[in-house]
């Protein structure tokens, strides 16, 4: 199964309670128990794939669970996607990497700033909502590698 249609499916869902959805317990603030890191330095290869990875933490959860990541490079306020791994939301500390290739030249080793994001899609009736579990934006090094 293809993870993008997933994401494009959150991100629908999550416009939806930004306009004007009644809150439910689906979205939910992350609990202190929750957490996702990023690692301080991410790859990127000669031909543009990036790779992130970190740390992530949940509990609870009924629905599937993702770790998505993003990065940006510079004052634009562009970030490219890079990837989701599946989550297993046990309560214990878990990795995870993801890897994706944006479009050709838009990320370059430096600098770089990182979303990390732990989001459940959970069904509300028969809608899939999404219940964000953690959130974490990071400064980062991009190394050739």
């Amino acid at each position: 199964m293809r993870l993008r249609p997933l994401l494009g499916a959150a991100a629908g869902a999550a416009l939806l309670l930004l306009t004007g959805a009644a809150a439910t317990p689906a979205t939910a603030v992350p609990t202190p128990s929750e957490a996702v890191t990023v690692d301080s330095v991410g790859r990127i290869t000669a031909d543009g794939t990036v790779t992130l990875s970190g740390t992530y933490r949940c509990q609870g959860s009924s629905g599937p669970v993702y770790v998505s990541s993003s990065v940006g490079q510079g004052s634009s306020t562009i970030r490219y996607g890079i990837g989701g791994t599946r989550a297993v939301c046990d309560g214990a500390e878990h990795r995870w990497e993801n890897t994706g290739r944006p479009l050709s030249g838009a990320l370059v080793p430096g600098a770089a700033r990182v979303e990390a994001t732990v989001m459940e899609l959970r069904t509300l009736s028969g809608l899939p909502l999404p219940r964000f579990h953690a959130v974490h934006e990071q400064a980062i090094t991009l190394t050739q590698g």
